[in-house]
């Protein structure tokens, strides 16, 4: 069973917790003062006494606590940006990037590409075909890729699977043609998902959940 982890609760978190709770995970909360966590505690949940035990005893790592202290002990995290802002974030340089991938580092990517006329969706796939990703995983308001919009068309089709260049043929919408085109020529799949349903990026991870994909269909 895949154990979790919450480095504090909160509203958010909360509501988390407790659908991994309905769907029989095991969780492990750092957070005593949550007025949920007796509640918890009757459903199975465990309480952790440190930050490190936590990051030892869990699969997957959950913070909701917006506490630099916190997010440096958990793990190690890096900022790099297009556009230079050097008080906030690093400068974005390519091997810089893979060396901190290198030391399990985490790296937000902002900014974008750095230049106009050009979307965060083609920054997105440009920054993953750059590091070597495997995957790319966009998380929409729906659940997927449909043959109509699904929230004016109750009749709307989902399209599990698609290539890239039907997706490119069918106009659709969910991401623009520039980054569809660049992971055609990278042979970068593309996961669509939605992120309203808060267990479904760990659903995905565990083979399962409810998305469409974007990849080479040969």
């Amino acid at each position: 069973m895949m154990k979790i982890g919450f480095v504090g609760l909160g509203n958010v978190g909360g509501k988390l917790a407790n659908n991994l709770l309905e769907n029989n995970f095991q969780i492990s909360v750092l957070d005593k003062n949550h007025v949920l966590m007796d509640e918890f505690k009757l459903k199975g949940a465990k309480t952790a006494k440190s930050i490190k035990g936590l990051v030892v005893s869990s699969d997957i790592l959950i913070t909701c606590l917006p506490s630099p202290k916190i997010c440096a002990e958990v793990l190690e995290s890096r900022v790099m940006t297009a556009i230079s802002i050097n008080r906030v974030a690093e400068p974005y340089i390519k091997n810089k990037a893979s060396n901190h991938l290198d030391k399990n580092r985490v790296v937000i990517f902002a900014s974008g590409t750095g230049n106009p006329f050009f979307s965060t969706d083609t920054a997105a796939v440009l920054r993953a075909s750059e590091m070597k990703s495997d995957i790319i995983l966009k998380g929409t308001k729906v659940d997927g890729i449909y043959d109509k919009d699904p929230k004016e068309n109750s009749n709307a089709k989902k399209i599990s699977t698609i290539s890239y260049s039907d997706y490119l043929n069918k106009d659709i919408k969910v991401m623009d043609a520039t980054a569809i085109s660049l992971a055609k020529d990278r042979s970068l799949p593309i996961i669509i998902f939605s992120i309203l349903k808060s267990s479904n990026i760990i659903d995905i991870v565990n083979g399962d959940g409810s998305y469409s994909i974007i990849k080479d269909t040969k």
